[in-house]
């Protein structure tokens, strides 16, 4: 047995970390779950300019994700709805109404130009085998943005979840900016859906957030929704509405859904029933306003990591200058080395060196008969030797290309090359200002670019009054009791205890000194004589007072019992007094007097008693009564 634990555990662990890091949780460095990052390589692979069925693009990506062709799919409709990396065409469905994608041999894509300047980068990507060892795939992206914070994410692994906020983009550059300038920035989500956003308690990325649709209340007798909090569509908003409709929460007449590209959601409302005091319902009982819980869980070096926002942009901020000095290095030396083969190149044409090889009849005497029409040069060559692959480089030069070379032309090239390289040498000295100067770039390629909207904020921040749902609920409804029959409801005749609502709970305490807490109900049987009826609010009754007054059945000697009633579970009966007495009355004011009556008897002389209710102390309420007097008890009367 231990040892099949042994395995299973093993297993257990094997498939959790596997879970966690290749297929649920996102990489910090470019933002993305394997399946992203796989789409947007075979993307990257099938990139000819044009676009392609998205069914192609699936079954090029199962090259490298052994999960099938669903899942693939559904990623890219995500990731393509994100509007960043893949343009769509087609049917890519609506984020508003929450309608599916048409099928992926119907609508087409292709990666953006954002996307390949931010994420693209074959020479600095480091690949590893795919799943079956035929190809290969890359382990990680050199992102040169935060692509988590823009695009959002959520995933659940074994264990653990992730959900990531989408942010604006701007926005997130900005704030690299700020933290490759050392300056404090604070950064906030932003929704393409919209509405509203309550970031009191977001916490850097690890709290929650309020959110909330926009109403458009100018009509008092309806309420158009012009956006939508985010997790929401049009069809979960308008159930959602139906549903506090039918149990009374609000009361409207219709609702109708006009949405087409942008959001429109008309709710008429019933007669008598105005806009301004609809809208605190609809945000209490329905979608109109969400809380949204917040985990910024990444993998961070091969490992799970909760980390918040700051923290993600401050990582990126030093990814960004670690990546663009890994590119100016790698284009400094293919400059030189273009150049240095330029020079070779005037050099072997403009002297004739070429001529040399004419009388040679080996390979070998070519080769050295070049070499040695260089000495003369190696000044202006840069090198103290030319080497045999420089040699073959220009002995591939076509007689054609020779014949007509340009001198001054190849000249003005080599210059440019040289004004690159310094200009090169300029950004190393100056890693951060080049930095932010690329981070400019990219923002404003982002605000000309109508796809995103032009990086303008969607969502509105704002602070949240909190809703007391106990305010916005009208007590309209008659709590009756008839004391003839015994019943208590609201379809009986009989006297008006209270007035509640519909979702009001109701305490009973019934003549024998039980009690119980029950929803409310149209009919039921309370008994001949009950002696309180009315809501259970837990609040209220934690400042009531009930003041019990029994007597023993077979000593009839009188006991008084004081208490709060602080908790209980509904439809359970419960008792405040002993087994076998009689409850004589019960009050629930703060101070009152009361007489006790006691049974005549031989030699006895004082006959009644007063009494002062609120002399007693308030006892819990499972304590026992405290005895009021040795006397047999005939009546009580309360003054």
């Amino acid at each position: 047995m231990a040892y099949i634990k042994q395995i299973f555990d093993k297993n257990f662990l094997e498939y959790a970390s596997y879970v966690i890091k290749d297929r649920a949780i996102p990489d910090i460095e470019d933002g993305l779950k394997p399946v992203q990052r796989r789409i947007l390589h075979s993307l990257f692979e099938m990139d000819d300019g044009k676009f392609h069925k998205v069914a192609n693009v699936v079954g090029h990506c199962m090259k490298y994700h052994p999960h099938g062709d669903a899942s693939i799919g559904d990623a890219l409709v995500i990731l393509a709805n994100k509007d960043y990396f893949i343009e769509k065409q087609g049917n890519f469905g609506n984020i508003f109404t929450g309608d599916n994608a048409s099928a992926p041999r119907y609508i087409e894509c292709r990666v953006t130009q954002f996307v390949r300047d931010v994420l693209y980068n074959p020479k600095l990507t480091e690949y590893v085998p795919s799943y079956d060892g035929r190809n290969k795939e890359p382990l990680l992206f050199p992102a040169k943005i935060p692509a988590l914070l823009i695009m959002g994410a959520e995933g659940i692994a074994v264990g653990m979840s992730t959900k990531i906020l989408p942010h604006n983009s701007i926005e997130v550059l900005e704030a690299e900016k700020a933290a490759l300038a050392g300056k404090e920035f604070t950064l906030y989500p932003d929704f393409p859906t919209g509405g509203f956003i309550d970031v009191s308690g977001y916490n850097d990325g690890i709290g929650k957030v309020l959110v909330r649709a926009k109403l458009d209340t100018s009509d008092p007798k309806r309420i158009v929704i012009r956006e939508l909090p985010v997790g929401s569509t049009t069809e979960s908003i308008i159930s959602s509405i139906e549903a506090a409709a039918r149990t009374g929460r609000i009361k409207i007449q219709s609702v109708e859904d006009y949405t087409t590209d942008k959001v429109e959601i008309e709710i008429k409302l019933a007669r008598g029933v105005y806009s301004e005091e609809t809208v605190d319902a609809l945000f209490a009982w329905t979608e109109c306003e969400q809380s949204i819980s917040c985990n910024l869980l990444v993998i961070k070096d091969g490992f799970p990591c909760v980390m918040a926002v700051s923290e993600v942009i401050k990582y990126h901020a030093k990814q960004l200058v670690n990546v663009l000095v890994q590119e100016l290095e790698i284009e400094k030396n293919e400059l030189q080395t273009k150049l240095y083969l330029r020079t070779l190149e005037r050099i072997f044409v403009e002297e004739r060196i070429y001529k040399t090889v004419e009388n040679q009849k080996t390979a070998e005497s070519v080769v050295k008969a070049v070499i040695k029409g260089f000495i003369p040069f190696m000044k202006e060559t840069g090198v103290q030797t030319i080497s045999e692959d420089a040699v073959d480089h220009l002995l591939k030069i076509p007689i054609r290309r020779i014949s007509l070379y340009d001198i001054n032309r190849a000249r003005t090239e080599m210059e440019e090359i040289k004004i690159r390289i310094k200009e090169i040498n300029t950004h190393l000295k100056n890693k951060i200002a080049y930095a932010i100067s690329f981070i400019d770039g990219l923002a404003a390629k982002i605000k000309a670019n109508d796809d995103f909207c032009r990086g303008e904020r969607r969502t509105k921040i704002c602070n949240f009054e909190k809703i007391d749902v106990k305010e916005i609920i009208k007590k309209d409804i008659e709590l009756r009791y008839d004391k003839k029959t015994g019943y208590a409801g609201t379809s009986i005749t009989g006297e008006v205890v209270a007035k509640v609502s519909s979702f009001d709970r109701i305490l009973i305490v019934r003549g024998n000194g039980s009690w119980i807490v029950q929803d409310l109900q149209e009919k039921v049987f309370v008994g001949e004589k009950a002696w309180w009826l009315g809501i259970a609010d837990k609040e209220a009754l934690a400042r009531t007072i009930f003041t019990v007054i029994y007597c023993n059945k077979e000593s009839k000697l009188a006991f008084i019992k004081r208490f709060v009633i602080e908790g209980w579970i509904m439809n359970k009966e419960y008792s405040f007094v002993p087994d076998k007495t009689d409850v004589l009355f019960v009050s629930t004011k703060d101070k009152f007097s009361f007489k006790l009556r006691y049974l005549p008897k031989p030699r006895l002389k004082i006959l009644e008693e007063e009494f002062k209710a609120h002399n007693f102390a308030v006892k819990g309420i499972k304590a026992a009564g405290i005895r009021l007097s040795n006397k047999i008890v005939k009546k009580v009367e309360v003054k």
